[in-house]
């Protein structure tokens, strides 16, 4: 069993890919057989997604449909938000992330991923000014 904590630096809105840095994890973690790695964001404003990563097009499409299903609180259509002392970006944000996942699971075999093709892990930032975000990486 091996675990770490990466930290990704995000500009904003937007799908950030950080699939080299598990896939480096899991080949330094030389571990013996299959396996199972779990990524867990230690944040309530973002979240984790396995997305293609091929076409840019797909990451933009799907800013573009959570900005239409869940706006800012400053539009009219989410008058019904209390919580807004972070900015309307930020109850939009928790929402966003309670539609998504903040913990996924790899399976691993041979000392790689196993992702499809065109798959890529994702970092989901719903806060619109840079952050810092942790994710553990955990292999067993």
């Amino acid at each position: 069993m091996k675990q770490t904590l990466i930290s990704l630096q995000t500009r904003g809105a937007g799908l950030y890919e950080f699939t080299d840095a598990a896939a480096h994890f899991v080949r330094e973690a030389n571990h013996a057989g299959p396996a199972l790695l779990t990524v867990f964001v230690r944040h309530t404003s973002c979240s984790l997604l396995i997305q293609e990563n091929a076409d840019p097009d797909v990451r933009r499409d799907l800013d573009a449909f959570f900005a239409r299903l869940v706006p800012p609180a400053d539009d009219p259509a989410m008058d019904y938000l209390v919580h807004r002392l972070e900015g309307p970006d930020d109850m939009p944000a928790h929402i966003k992330a309670a539609l998504t996942a903040v913990s996924l699971s790899v399976p691993v075999a041979d000392g790689r991923l196993l992702l499809g093709t065109w798959q890529g892990i994702y970092l989901f930032e719903h806060r619109a000014q840079p952050h810092s975000r942790e994710v553990v990486l955990h292999l067993a």
